[in-house]
């Protein structure tokens, strides 16, 4: 290791951060997770609604990553998605899994009863959660009465509640809603019994300062109202604000936020799952094991019919490769100290190792000679100088990273040009 710098100093004496303070953190429990890909996942336009078999696997990766709660459909929906949440149910019973289960359906009965028919066939207890719009461009646009929405808040939940069901009370464009409304409706919903009550960015219209200070007054009202009562928050990414968004809310103090694998959802899609773990612990908000991040996402990607774009974060094909001349030479000098740590972190905001991966140095039109150095020496192969111009300088008049296959015949076409000369 270089004597000019001990890994036993903090990493803040290499990496300063902008958003750090001098506050000291208050403590306050781990922000929990529900996914929602068995839900509004399925909601895409795009997707593909997958198997039973599927979904009990992702089921099962969702357990994996420590995600305590999940999303497994809307019962009311029909007999196919009624099978599937039942069939979901058994499977957590028959595992003695941790992920709790829960379903969504109108502030109906009708959509209450069928989670309550599964949970009784099941013995598995599912939360129900109710959702009503809350925002006045729904209320104008569906002809709602404020004591309308009053009215089946209290029947729905004090129904559920009655039935034994712990309740999250959602509220649709909570983000596009007024303070007023949104106070009367969560009061009849916590006085009717919801233990948790979901704020809304239903067409990912927010943006994180209104966020913070909708968590923030959400936060004053259950204060004030003096009960113990959960808040979520639900986001769509409309805006491209997503995962911002999440990130907003839970720094605000929400206790469980929402998101699907890839981001899948409704329009284009909520906070991906995958984007909130990791930023998640990188915040110190959440700890965990994150290996099997790759195989949950890829996992859903197969059984929805998503495709996983070459850029995504974390888990995309490019997430942690390079074909750029500058930044292969620093993390090749950084492998040279000897310190996983610094490969994982000079020229990446996400650890690689946290979801089982590594940088990858490729050889294209940007490539310096670190780039062909790295890859030839990895593999076994010559790398002296000859080698690593004649290599470079034919990637140079290429118009994109070359393959494998691509530089080994190269190697092939060196040598035997070499031995034709002799």
């Amino acid at each position: 290791m270089d004597g000019g710098w001990e890994r036993t100093r903090s990493a803040m004496d290499l990496i300063h951060d902008w958003a750090a303070t001098d506050a000291e953190p208050g403590e306050r429990a781990p922000v929990m997770l529900n996914d929602e890909t068995l839900r509004d996942g399925l909601q895409s336009p795009s997707v593909t609604d997958p198997p039973v078999e599927e979904k009990l696997r992702l089921l099962h990766l969702m357990e994996g990553l420590g995600i305590e709660h999940a999303c497994i459909g809307l019962p009311g929906a029909g007999p196919r998605q009624r099978e599937a949440v039942e069939r979901l149910c058994r499977e957590i019973a028959t595992n003695r899994m941790r992920v709790r289960p829960n379903c969504a359906g109108r502030t109906l009965e009708s959509d209450v009863r069928p989670m309550l028919e599964v949970r009784d066939a099941t013995g598995v207890d599912i939360e129900v959660c109710v959702f009503i719009g809350s925002s006045p461009i729904r209320q104008y646009t569906e002809g709602w009465a404020i004591d309308e929405l009053l009215e089946r808040t209290r029947t729905a939940v004090s129904f559920a509640v009655r039935e034994g069901a712990d309740v999250m009370f959602v509220t649709e464009d909570t983000t596009r809603s007024a303070p007023e409304t949104l106070r009367l409706l969560y009061t009849a919903a916590i006085d009717s019994g919801a233990k948790r009550i979901c704020l809304c960015d239903t067409v990912g219209s927010a943006v994180p300062a209104g966020v913070t200070n909708l968590v923030n007054w959400t936060r004053a009202l259950v204060a004030e109202l003096g009960v113990d009562v959960g808040i979520d928050w639900h986001g769509h990414r409309d805006r491209g604000l997503g995962l911002a968004n999440t990130l907003a809310a839970a720094e605000a103090g929400a206790t469980r936020l929402h998101a699907t694998a890839l981001g899948v959802g409704e329009r284009v899609g909520n906070a991906a799952m995958e984007e909130v773990l990791v930023n998640l612990r990188l915040l110190g908000l959440r700890a965990g094991d994150l290996l099997l991040l790759p195989e949950y996402v890829a996992v859903a990607s197969a059984a929805l019919g998503v495709p996983i774009p070459a850029s995504h974060p974390i888990v995309g094909r490019d997430a942690f490769r390079t074909a750029t001349g500058v930044h292969a030479s620093a993390i090749v000098k950084a492998r040279a100290k000897g310190d996983a740590w610094l490969v994982d972190h000079v020229y990446s905001g996400v650890p690689a190792s946290w979801v089982g991966r590594e940088q990858e140095i490729e050889i294209g039109p940007m490539a310096g000679a670190s780039n062909v150095v790295h890859f030839l020496a990895t593999r076994g192969l010559q790398h002296d100088r000859a080698t690593v111009d004649a290599v470079l300088a034919h990637a140079k008049r290429t118009d994109r990273v070359l393959t494998e296959s691509e530089v080994m015949e190269l190697l092939r076409e060196l040598v035997a040009g070499a031995e034709s000369a002799e």
